[in-house]
């Protein structure tokens, strides 16, 4: 972890605030990429991912977006109601889950609301590249629009367009947006679950591969947990075996055990916690690992997976 200050604090209508951060020190941060986040530790003792929208870094600041969620687990209330100017903030080295194709393509980015953060980075990244890019921003009224005065400069002429509706009560919009794929065509897209579910539902219809699909996660579906059942872990070093009851999570019971697995988001979105798996079926939860990565059976998420089998062995 890094120890950051808060310099500057600047509120967007009534429900973002843009934060910037510098490192209280004044060494250098690391640089990141385009579609990068950094973890936040809160002073309420959460941990929350806020992609870096600002690319590139070019004054040793990393700078965020919050917005106050209505249905906040707890960091965007705290952020807008607790953070202050001058505030010192832990922050983990910028991590990129999201990061840009390699090689020379065309890209399609959408957004949806909040979501522009990383894919703000990722069309300066694209335009300083010459990619030819186009981004749909999906928000609710001109009041919500981030980065307006930028995304009017010259050099985004023709390559943004500003939308006002939603695509899940207007599927036939996001169809005639989304063009047929091709060779070197990726599509990017990060907001509120269903407004990605809906852009990948289309983008699959008109036969799109998945590689060429890719999404942002912050926030997991939720999870039915009403048929969870108890199971064991046993720790392969030594051999210890451990209740794991219906209602905790692995990590939750590994902590009060005094074994250490990192986590962060708590929802199988960001991998943290991924742990080595020796023996056992997992019962996958996570939004994280691919789905050949399931079936391998070689790590999972044990933040919100839990066993098919009656024990899994880690390798802790």
């Amino acid at each position: 972890m890094m120890k950051t200050r808060v310099t500057e604090i600047r509120s967007c209508g009534s429900r973002i605030k843009l934060l910037t951060l510098e490192p209280e020190d004044g060494s250098r941060l690391p640089d990141y990429t385009a579609g990068a986040h950094i973890d936040l530790k809160l002073g309420n003792g959460l941990i929350r991912q806020y992609s870096l929208w600002h690319y590139p870094m070019t004054d040793n600041a990393y700078r965020i977006a919050v917005l106050h969620e209505e249905t906040s687990r707890g960091g965007s209330q705290y952020i807008h109601e607790h953070i202050r100017i001058g505030d010192i903030l832990d922050i983990n080295t910028p991590r990129n889950l999201f990061p840009l194709a390699e090689g020379k393509q065309r890209a399609l980015l959408f957004a949806g609301g909040i979501g522009i953060t990383p894919l703000m980075a990722m069309f300066e990244a694209l335009l300083q590249q010459g990619v030819e890019v186009k981004l749909y921003y999906f928000c609710r009224n001109e009041a919500d629009i981030l980065f307006a005065e930028r995304l009017q400069q010259a050099d985004a002429a023709g390559k943004v367009e500003l939308i006002h509706q939603s695509p899940r009560r207007s599927p036939e919009l996001l169809s005639s947006l989304i063009e047929a794929p091709a060779d070197g065509l990726h599509l990017y897209t990060c907001g509120p679950l269903g407004f990605m579910d809906a852009v990948f539902q289309t983008a699959s219809a008109k036969g799109w591969p998945s590689e060429n699909l890719h999404r942002e996660l912050f926030q997991a579906a939720p999870l039915d947990e009403s048929e969870n059942r108890p199971f064991q872990v046993q720790i392969a070093s030594n051999g210890a075996l451990i209740d794991i009851p219906a209602d905790k999570s692995i990590t939750q019971v590994l902590e009060e055990e005094g074994y250490f697995v990192p986590v962060s988001c708590e929802e199988g979105i960001c991998g943290t916690c991924l742990t080595h798996l020796v023996d056992g079926e997992v019962l996958h939860r996570d939004q994280f690992l691919t789905e050949e990565e399931h079936a391998e059976g070689k790590v999972f998420t044990p933040c919100c997976s839990r066993a098919r089998s009656d024990v899994l062995v880690l390798d802790l």
